[in-house]
């Protein structure tokens, strides 16, 4: 049996490079994608009766999502046009007399005054039969549907999430040592499995507080567990998703001395 020996300059030059290789870049941070979703909800209870979208379409801000059963909405709408009617007829006949001095002052204050509030009436009650048909808010791509058709929404609970491009967001910690070589407006070089290379995004967030709290003392060896959050908003999105981790590379800024 024969034993190779591996000069001791030799096995430490290995050692050293195995060590190097395994040692992360120190401006260079693992993060992941998230995004600021927009909800749609309705003002009122009420059950979905049409869904025109799936997850993952693209729709257009003002583009019809759903429509909600409008029943009581427009019984509503049907009674506040009936008032508005008789309160007209009121408030007519009130103007008239008032003109040929059978009627007071008052009287024809009072008949307005119903005839206002009747018109007001109408259309809040026409404002809400509209509103059981929810359209896009914004442009971008459905995230998740929460709720299908016959399925009954309680109010202001979310039916639908629309992702705008725009809200897509890296995420990362970034060590307390570190923190005074980064700045807001700062660009990032952004990579993950099958994206595009050329991926950057601007730092728009450096939170104020830290993620991990030590001791009232703050030792050297509990500072340096502290980390913060930072965000950064980068302008191609097409590739990203939400949750997706990603590899984040930061040009950082000179240390003060």
């Amino acid at each position: 049996m024969m034993f190779c020996r591996i000069a001791p300059v030799a096995l430490i030059g290995v050692a050293l490079l195995l060590a190097g290789c395994s040692k992360e870049a120190e401006n260079e941070f693992q993060g992941w994608i998230e995004a600021d979703l927009i909800f749609v909800s309705p003002d009122e209870q009420g059950r979905v009766e049409t869904m025109t979208v799936r997850e993952g379409d693209r729709v257009e801000k003002g583009m019809p999502l759903l429509t909600l059963d409008s029943d009581l909405q427009r019984a509503d709408l049907a009674v506040a046009e009936a008032a508005l009617l008789n309160t007209r007829q009121a408030f007519d006949r009130a103007q008239q007399l008032l003109k040929t001095a059978s009627g007071t002052q008052r009287d024809y204050d009072v008949a307005q005054a119903a005839f206002r509030q009747a018109d007001a009436q109408l259309g809040a009650a026409q404002t809400r039969l509209n509103r059981r048909k929810l359209a896009s808010p914004v442009a971008g791509i459905i995230q998740q549907v929460y709720f299908r058709p016959g399925e009954t929404v309680p109010a202001s609970r979310p039916i639908i999430s629309v992702l705008p491009p725009g809200n897509i967001k890296v995420r990362f910690f970034i060590p307390e040592r570190m923190l005074a070589r980064i700045a807001i407006g700062d660009e990032l070089h952004v990579t993950c499995d099958g994206c595009a290379g050329n991926i950057t995004a601007p730092i728009t967030f450096i939170s104020r507080n830290a993620e991990f709290t030590p001791p009232v003392i703050y030792s050297l060896e509990e500072r340096s567990k502290l980390v913060y959050l930072v965000e950064a908003r980068p302008a191609l999105t097409e590739m990203l998703r939400v949750g997706q981790p990603v590899s984040v590379e930061v040009k950082l800024r000179e240390a003060s001395k």
